[in-house]
């Protein structure tokens, strides 16, 4: 893959990769609760939103090396919560946070300003809907609400260019 269509240079994503399971059960979600129009893609858990295509080789070295021989991080479902105009759910996770803070700091000169302030590590099931719509799915989610284990398996980056992401690399935690 390159890092441009056209002429137009294809800004990077980096994600944390669900657990199969938990990948399925948010993207179930998705399809019941997003509008299908803006629908675009399977569940994801961002990272960092938009690092410059001339970090491609860093973005894959420094994955690999956070994900290289080491345990899955621990995380935790948390409480659905209010976007405004939709919902997502909060994922607690105290070593993921601490990955994105050294990633962070790896990529310090290339972040942008969403990506310079603080990390609230969450995936989206509904969003770009009417306050009301968003309202009554959050009292919804959270009366069924449960804490459980949640697994993120490994990180990944992706080419952006405007629809459905491009793979750029994948990086598995061990175990």
């Amino acid at each position: 893959m390159t890092e441009t269509s056209g002429s137009v240079p294809a800004p990077i994503i980096v994600t944390a990769l669900l657990g199969d399971a938990d990948h399925r059960w948010f993207d179930d979600l998705r399809r019941a609760h997003f509008p299908p129009e803006r629908n675009q893609l399977a569940a994801h858990l961002t990272m960092f939103h938009h690092l410059p295509p001339s970090a491609a080789a860093e973005v894959k070295r420094r994955l690999a090396e956070e994900t290289r021989g080491v345990r899955r991080p621990e995380a935790r479902l948390a409480a659905p919560f209010s976007l405004g105009r939709g919902v997502a759910y909060r994922i607690d996770s105290l070593a993921l946070a601490a990955i994105r803070a050294r990633l962070a700091e790896g990529f310090q000169g290339l972040l942008t300003p969403q990506d310079q302030a603080g990390w609230r590590a969450h995936v989206t099931v509904q969003n770009k809907v009417e306050p009301a719509t968003a309202k009554a799915l959050l009292a919804a989610l959270s009366a069924d609400y449960r804490p459980r284990p949640l697994a993120i398996v490994g990180l990944a980056s992706w080419w952006y260019r405007g629809g459905p992401w491009e793979p750029l690399s994948r990086h598995v935690f061990a175990g």
